[in-house]
């Protein structure tokens, strides 16, 4: 049995429909992270095989104010899964993110790349990675810029903006890999699939800035919106935010046989599925 943590999230929700009968889902009311004791109770008695970590803080602005709070969930409550899923023989597959680096080195990241995060949310996340390594049957999956069917996100965001103006300013100057939360779980699956330890990387293919991401879904979606571009500091948001944090992914190719589908395609495919 696979075991999602964080099951009612968007990744969570898309994980569960994929794993089918595999998979069984706790959430918030059912376990707490924080707590050794809940994720003892919790993995002892159920006894997985996988425990996939779904969980986290992930308000990027409010971990800024909430340090203690971002490391409790993404750090300490990682530590606490990594230990009880060793003490059951279960691996432990924790969800990361490309906000462990700090959009400096100009090319892909690749697994090995130093990480260097910018912001409290990339420090609690890299702190989650190195925890997750207290146990050896360990599997980190890095990614970016997520949207999924089950819950908020850019795309929604953009198509709610442009139900109320018909021009908007979106930033220009962070380039990354928009990923459906479906091509996400995909490759999870492939990786605990194939038996993968380690750390992967894990994003829909090709990359693109936020203003064309905003230009492409209106493209698609059939809605004529202006979006002008804007700087990241123009924004004035508490966290600061890598520019260019694309990763690569031929890893995952590699050792898994998985090549998540471009960005065009997964998103012209989610607005399919969002209107059915």
């Amino acid at each position: 049995m696979i075991l999602v943590v964080g099951a009612k999230g968007m990744l969570g929700q898309d994980l569960m429909a994929l794993l089918g009968a595999e998979a069984r889902g706790v959430d918030i009311d059912d376990i707490d992270i924080t707590s050794l004791e809940s994720v003892q109770k919790v993995l002892v008695t159920l006894k997985p095989r996988v425990v996939i970590n779904a969980a986290a803080y992930t308000d990027v602005d409010g971990c800024e104010g909430n340090q203690e709070l971002a490391m409790e969930v993404n750090g300490e409550g990682v530590a606490h899964l990594a230990m009880i899923s060793k003490e059951i023989g279960a691996k432990l597959v924790q969800v990361s993110t490309d906000y462990v680096f700090d959009g400096g080195k100009g090319s892909p990241y690749l697994e090995d790349d130093l990480p260097s995060p910018l912001s409290v949310y990339g420090e609690s996340k890299l702190a989650g990675e190195m925890n997750a390594a207290f146990n050896p049957d360990h599997l980190i999956v890095r990614t970016q810029w997520l949207y999924g069917l089950h819950g908020k996100n850019f795309v929604e965001t953009m198509l709610r903006l442009a139900g109320e103006k018909k021009e908007l300013a979106v930033v220009d100057d962070q380039i990354g890999s928009p990923t459906w939360t479906v091509d996400l779980a995909l490759a999870i699956k492939a990786l605990i699939g194939k038996g993968c330890r380690g750390t992967y990387h894990a994003a829909n293919g090709g990359f693109c800035s936020w203003n064309e991401f905003a230009r492409t879904i209106f493209a698609e979606a059939g809605m004529a919106v202006t979006v002008n571009p804007m700087a990241t500091k123009d924004l004035g948001r508490p966290a600061p935010r890598p520019l260019y944090s694309t990763l690569d992914c031929g890893k995952l190719n590699r050792d898994a046989g998985f090549q998540p589908q471009p960005w065009q395609e997964a998103l012209k495919h989610y607005l399919k599925l969002r209107r059915q």
